[in-house]
């Protein structure tokens, strides 16, 4: 607006009429996607990321909450991003990093949920791959809400672990603890069943797939 206001008084001053094209600017998401190919683009990090060669066995992860954290993070279904959804109410934090499965839907319409074991916290919103070694059945307020125990195909101290019975003990109760816990000053109930092995993890991933 400044712009053309400038035009009007120069005209007016020499006599001369201009003539401005008044063309809106592109917005700027418009013009950044118009410059990649949209094989290039992930737009949404559940539909559009790809859930790897290697599934069922081996897949990709999105994290949304990294090792070590008391916020619980979590997928906004409606743009994509990574959301605060709360700060947990017990004096606990996530054992491991935590995400989901692209390209997955669980009964409870939500994608897989996995738990990733690693050497190192990763930041929420990034993917790596990882392999199932295990399921954690486990019912949340009465609905069936089952974790993949899986560890990082690309962490040298863990990808040697194909199936849970392998973990030490101790790892295994703080997991069940983890979960039987982060949810009692809230008065919500969650119950673990007992780990199951490997095969049993590949298979409720392909049936989600």
């Amino acid at each position: 607006m400044i712009f053309s206001n400038y035009i009007a008084m120069a005209g007016e001053a020499d006599g001369k009429t201009y003539q401005v094209s008044r063309m809106p600017p592109a917005a700027l998401n418009e013009r950044i996607l118009s410059s990649m190919s949209q094989k290039h683009v992930a737009a949404h990090p559940w539909h559009d990321l790809e859930i790897g060669p290697g599934a069922p066995a081996v897949f990709n992860c999105v994290v949304e909450i990294p090792r070590g954290s008391k916020v619980k993070y979590e997928l906004d279904k409606a743009t994509g991003l990574i959301k605060v959804d709360r700060v947990l109410y017990s004096s606990v934090v996530y054992p491991h990093n935590y995400g989901f499965i692209p390209r997955t839907l669980c009964e409870d319409n939500d994608p897989m949920d996995v738990l990733v074991l690693m050497q190192e916290q990763v930041v929420p919103g990034c993917f790596l791959r990882a392999r199932a070694i295990g399921l954690m059945p486990m019912i949340d307020q009465g609905e069936k809400d089952d974790k993949i125990i899986a560890v990082c195909a690309d962490d040298p101290e863990y990808r040697h672990f194909r199936d849970i019975s392998e973990l030490p003990p101790h790892r295994l109760q703080e997991i069940r603890r983890f979960f039987e816990d982060y949810k009692k000053n809230e008065n919500k109930e969650v119950a673990v069943n007992d780990f199951l092995p490997a095969e049993d993890a590949i298979n409720a991933i392909k049936y989600s797939m």
